[in-house]
């Protein structure tokens, strides 16, 4: 440690001191605290207190910003901006209970389900950005660009080291199951995934279908099945019924038979079993446990 330069005044080494550290933001902020307590306004321990928030609060947001690109979340949607009044179907007590983030501690999948424009996808960016905030690790990705990435790994060989990138995140949000077909053999990989963080990995999924069309989406009911059964052992299913945010100021235009058109059906219930390695499957999904 180099020794104090005795022709620099004690604000000037407080300032070289800062930059050593790699403070800017209390360097930045130091001459206007010293001004505050030149004038009295605040005290010593008030003006440590104030730059070391300030610097803290810089470095928190640096991480966030830093977090939240790699998780992909690159569009900003809050639960504050969410307008619960538009959609009278949602329980607001049970979404910001969601937003406590204990479903990820106990490696739960929540569902989103609802007709498109919903909300679906801005409540799961939303807690995704919650956990992120907290620490969690967390991956946004589309069901299309999920499949199609294992799709291409297992081409290539590395399928195995894929599923556990994707298994590494505290927290994976896939969005829009069923918005796309999915390519042949797209299912099982969905599954292998999965599987593979069962009872250690929480996820979001949105979809705007019903479970019970879970076989035509991935083109095989017995994955669909499999799938089924995993992700709805330990679930939270959020349904949405109401019509489209996204379409509200042009809701005269949309035909009166899209607008009232039956929701999503609630879900099919399966029977309930021990916590542990899942069973094999055999038949269709027929009850589901919450």
């Amino acid at each position: 440690m180099p020794g104090a330069d005795p022709t620099l005044s004690t604000v000037d080494r407080i300032k070289r001191s800062l930059v050593g550290l790699r403070m800017p933001r209390a360097l930045e902020c130091l001459d206007a605290v010293l001004r505050q307590v030149e004038r009295g306004e605040i005290g010593t321990l008030e003006a440590i207190d104030t730059l070391l928030v300030d610097e803290l609060t810089l470095r928190e947001n640096r991480r966030i910003k830093t977090a939240l690109v790699m998780a992909r979340l690159s569009t900003m949607k809050t639960l504050a901006g969410f307008d619960f009044a538009f959609q009278p179907s949602l329980d607001r007590n049970r979404i910001l209970a969601l937003a406590g983030l204990d479903f990820i501690t106990r490696h739960e999948v929540v569902h989103f389900t609802g007709p498109p424009g919903t909300g679906k996808s801005h409540l799961s960016i939303a807690l995704g950005i919650e956990a992120v905030k907290a620490g969690r690790s967390v991956h946004f990705v589309s069901l299309a660009d999920l499949v199609g990435t294992l799709a291409r790994a297992e081409r290539e060989g590395s399928l195995r080291e894929k599923i556990r990138f994707f298994s590494r995140f505290a927290l994976l949000i896939v969005d829009e199951i069923g918005y796309l077909p999915v390519v042949p053999g797209g299912g099982n990989l969905f599954f292998q995934l999965v599987n593979a963080r069962y009872e250690k990995g929480a996820m979001i999924l949105t979809s705007n279908r019903g479970f019970a069309e879970w076989g035509q989406i991935f083109g095989d009911p017995v994955v669909a099945t499999a799938l089924l059964d995993r992700l709805l052992h330990h679930a939270v299913v959020v349904q949405i019924e109401g019509a489209s945010y996204r379409l509200r100021q042009h809701a005269e235009l949309v035909p009166e038979h899209v607008r009232s058109k039956a929701l999503i059906q609630p879900p099919p219930a399966l029977p309930p079993r021990r916590r542990g390695r899942p069973p094999k499957i055999q038949g269709a999904v027929d009850q589901h446990v919450g």
